[in-house]
C-alpha cells in the first residue's frame, strides 16, 4: 500500500503562505478527507500532495510496500480526479478509455466496454466528449480514476456537477474500489463526498501570517 509523509510543508503565492509547517503522515490505506472552505487552500495542498505544484518550504517522500519512492515515477502510482482537470474533447467516450488505458491500465479484469458500462455511459460510447453535459464528463473523470490500477487515488470535490443518482453511483463505486487504496478526498463539507473517510485533516489549522 502506498503511504505519504509531509515534513514542515508551506506554499504560498507571493507574499501570502496559504498553509505552512505542516507535519502530517498519511498512512497506507488510509482514508483521508481535507477540508476547508472556498479559497482555503485545501485544493492547493491536494496538488502540492500530487507532485503538480512544488511547495515553497519543506518535503514529501512517498512509500510504496515501505520501499521509498522517486518523485519522477509518482504519476504511475496515482490516479487524480478534479473538475478543473480536462479530458480529450476530440476523443469519442470509446476512444478515451482505449488512450488511457495504455499508459494506466484498468484494475484487474477491466476491459474498456466494462469501464463504459460501470460508469453508465453505454449510449455515449461513440460520442464525442466535447458533447457531454458537465455531469458526464465527471463521471469519465471520477471513473478513469477510480477504475484505475493505482494505489493512490486523489478526489478533489468529487461530487461537483453530479446529480442525485450520480451521487448514488459515486457513493457504489467508492464502496466496491477503494478498499485496499489510500484515498485522499478534498471537500467543501459535503459530507457526501468523504462518507467513507477515517481522518480529517483541516487546512485552516496550518494558516499563518508570518
Amino acid at each position: 500500500m502506498f503511504s505519504i509523509q509531509l515534513n514542515t510543508i508551506g506554499k504560498k503565492f507571493r507574499r501570502e503562505w496559504i498553509f505552512r509547517n505542516l507535519n502530517y503522515e498519511i498512512q497506507a490505506g488510509q482514508k483521508l478527507v481535507i477540508l476547508g472552505g472556498n479559497g482555503s487552500g485545501k485544493s492547493t495542498l491536494l496538488q502540492v500532495i500530487s507532485g503538480f505544484i512544488a511547495p515553497n518550504e519543506g518535503t514529501l517522500v512517498y512509500s510504496l510496500e515501505k520501499n521509498v519512492l522517486a518523485a519522477d515515477s509518482l504519476h504511475r502510482h496515482m490516479a487524480f480526479a478534479s473538475p478543473y482537470l480536462q479530458v480529450i474533447e476530440d476523443f469519442t467516450l470509446l476512444e478515451m478509455a482505449h488512450h488511457v488505458q495504455t499508459f494506466k491500465p484498468f484494475q484487474k479484469g477491466i476491459t474498456t466496454g466494462d469501464f463504459i458500462e460501470l460508469i453508465q455511459l453505454p449510449q455515449a460510447k461513440n460520442k464525442f466528449i466535447r458533447e457531454f453535459s458537465s455531469g458526464m464528463k465527471q463521471r469519465l473523470k471520477l471513473g478513469l480514476a477510480l477504475l484505475s490500477d493505482t494505489p493512490l487515488l486523489l478526489l478533489d470535490e468529487p461530487l461537483s456537477n453530479l446529480d442525485k443518482a450520480g451521487i448514488q453511483w459515486y457513493t457504489s463505486m467508492i464502496e466496491s474500489y477503494t478498499a485496499q487504496r489510500t484515498v485522499i478526498v478534498c471537500s467543501n463539507a459535503i459530507s457526501d463526498e468523504y462518507f467513507f473517510c477515517n481522518t480529517t485533516l483541516n487546512v485552516t489549522d496550518y494558516k499563518t501570517r508570518i
